[in-house]
């Protein structure tokens, strides 16, 4: 009989994003089931990590839960996301969301796109 390994989890939040998050979601004007993340292609590296408010689960999301906060991962953008760590920064001039993401191989100068590779080895195995 074959073992099943579970799945490893795609992303995690930082204390600080989850706080953020949080937060967002209880100033929002309308009922927020949960933050989907995803990657699109742009930008001057390649890809861009989006985010956006969403109502309900789609059928293809995978459904991340870190620190009382509900993530939905873009079915595309799993392989990319797989082993990220979304953290909350806020300086002086400027507060963002920050991908800590060892898929990522470089950035643009700017900071707004970035240049990931689909995740290799056991983890994404699973998926």
């Amino acid at each position: 009989m074959a073992t099943v390994r579970p799945r490893p989890q795609v992303m995690r939040l930082s204390d600080a994003a989850a706080a953020r998050i949080k937060e967002l979601m209880a100033r929002a004007d309308r009922p927020i089931a949960a933050v989907r993340v995803g990657v699109k292609n742009g930008g001057c590296a390649g890809m861009e990590y989006t985010m956006e408010y969403v109502d309900q689960v789609g059928p293809t999301d995978e459904v991340v839960e870190d620190k009382g906060v509900k993530l939905l991962i873009d079915p595309k953008a799993v392989l990319f996301l797989l082993g990220t760590e979304m953290d909350w920064k806020a300086g002086k001039l400027s507060a963002q969301f920050v991908f800590n993401n060892p898929n990522q191989t470089s950035a643009c100068g700017c900071g707004e796109s970035v240049l990931l590779t689909p995740a290799k080895g056991e983890g994404a195995e699973a998926r």
